[in-house]
This record gives structure tokens, sequence and C-alpha cells, in this order.
């Protein structure tokens, strides 16, 4: 029996122009990198795409800095804003 590896939870936040496609993407680069999706949370605001996805990168075959990396291409190619934070400073920044 193999010992349960401790979650590590991310949150990726995206906004930007809505359109097709954003979320296969992201869940591509994820399913790639071997980064589980534990929750995704997204919303159409008018023509604005606004999305908030938790993973577990604890089993992941790359570090968060190449996480980072792929996500920075998938904004670029997308005209997108995304970041990636652990989800503790995720929770310490939008505490109200």
């Amino acid at each position: 029996m193999t010992a349960k590896t401790q979650p590590q939870i991310c949150i990726i936040t995206v906004t930007g122009k809505d359109k097709v496609g954003i979320i296969a993407k992201l869940a591509n680069a994820m399913a790639r990198a071997n980064a589980n999706i534990v929750d995704v949370n997204q919303k159409i605001m008018e023509d604005c795409f606004v999305m908030t996805m938790a993973v577990n990168i604890a089993e992941a075959n790359i570090d968060i800095s190449k996480i980072k990396k792929k996500l920075d291409r998938i904004a670029n190619e997308m005209s997108l804003n995304i970041t990636i934070q652990n989800e503790n400073i995720f929770k310490a920044m939008h505490r109200i």
C-alpha cells in the first residue's frame, strides 16, 4: 500500500474576452502536467470570461514555475490574464 501524497492546491484565475476553447486549453495543459483539477468556477459577465480553477499539483510531473510558463503561453495565445497561486496565498489575499 502506498502512502497518499499530501495535496498541494493551487488556484488558477483567468479573465479575458470570452471565446471558444479556454477551459479545454487549460484542462489539457493541466492533464499534460499531471495536475488534477479539483474545482472549477466560471462565469461570463457581458463578454468577459472569469474563472477560478483549483488544481492539485502534488503529483505533477513539472514544478509550479514550469506550470506558470505553460499558463503564460496560453495567456499570450488567447489574449487572457492568467495567474497561479498557492491556495493559502490566494485565501490570504482574498479574505474580507
